[in-house]
């Protein structure tokens, strides 16, 4: 049995910061990191049948066509992407009444729409990239206990031996997000591996007044490529997302829209355009899972 202080449940049944109940989560869950966002998903459903929001986690579930799908929001960061993938996964795996998992575990679909940083000059504001793999630069995976296969391993050798990031104090690491998923999102979604770091400003390489540990950060990530693989764009979210969710047994993928470019010192004159682009664009995708 799982304890009292381990998995928290409210005096509601709800799960401890998302505040849902089991039966308020879909198999297909579309995370956000802006509270903001979740209704300029969900005024494309049909019809919305459960409303929740709680701190920066706010939760739509409800119906494009015959489609049940949640969105959630987790806020920023690695951080909080750990509290929003293991509470989906205890909603939906775990028993509350027993506090144990269940027997037959379910499988989610997980769809980040979320912004992002261009480290290609030829990746332009206002597009739409898709994440093959999720570089991380943050901690959180090596508080579990995890472990790559052979590709996410040839990346993540090439790619320290390209940074020397290394044990400089940061130890990258590496996943793969859903072969599936990504499959569905071709044509317009540019793919290619996405850093994670914990921070958004000396983490990604940008100097206000305080001096940067790694000042050539950018351009270090940009010019890594291993066969056909390189570094498209860098947020705060994919790598723990993939990291979790392969662990947990979900099928999860990225999706961002560009609204920065970093080589060419850009940003878009129009970012609210350019997500609601992303949104329609994906929300036909994903309905048709």
């Amino acid at each position: 049995m799982i304890g009292e202080s381990e998995l928290i449940i409210t005096p509601k049944g709800c799960i401890y910061h998302l505040d849902v109940h089991p039966d308020e989560i879909a198999d297909t869950v579309i995370t956000v990191g802006d509270p903001g966002r979740v209704p300029e998903v969900s005024k494309h459903f049909d019809r919305v049948e459960h409303k929740k929001a709680h701190r920066e986690f706010v939760t739509h579930t409800g119906y494009i066509g015959n489609k049940r799908i949640s969105v959630v929001s987790s806020g920023i960061g690695p951080d909080n992407i750990d509290i929003t993938l293991n509470e989906l996964d205890a909603l939906v795996n775990i028993d509350f009444e027993t506090r144990e998992p269940k027997a037959q575990q379910r499988s989610l679909n997980i769809v980040r729409l979320g912004t992002s940083g261009s480290l290609q000059e030829d990746i332009p504001v206002d597009s739409l990239v898709a994440s093959s793999f999720g570089i991380g630069l943050d901690n959180l995976l090596h508080y579990y206990r995890f472990e790559n296969n052979a590709d996410e391993l040839f990346l993540l050798n090439a790619f320290s031996q390209h940074t020397h990031l290394t044990g400089n104090p940061i130890q990258p690491y590496i996943a793969e997000g859903s072969i599936r998923l990504l499959n569905h999102f071709s044509g317009d979604y540019i793919h290619g591996i996405t850093v994670t770091c914990p921070g958004f400003y000396a983490p990604q390489g940008r100097k206000l007044r305080l001096p940067l540990a790694f000042p050539t950060l950018v351009d270090t990530l940009s010019s890594f490529e291993s066969g056909t693989h390189r570094i498209t764009n860098f947020e705060m979210e994919t790598s723990a997302i993939y990291g979790l969710g392969k662990l947990m047994g979900h099928h999860c993928l990225s999706v961002n829209t560009i609204v920065a470019n970093r080589q060419a010192k850009t940003f878009s004159k129009d970012a609210a355009a350019a997500v609601e682009n992303m949104i329609r664009k994906s929300l036909g995708i994903i309905s048709g899972l």
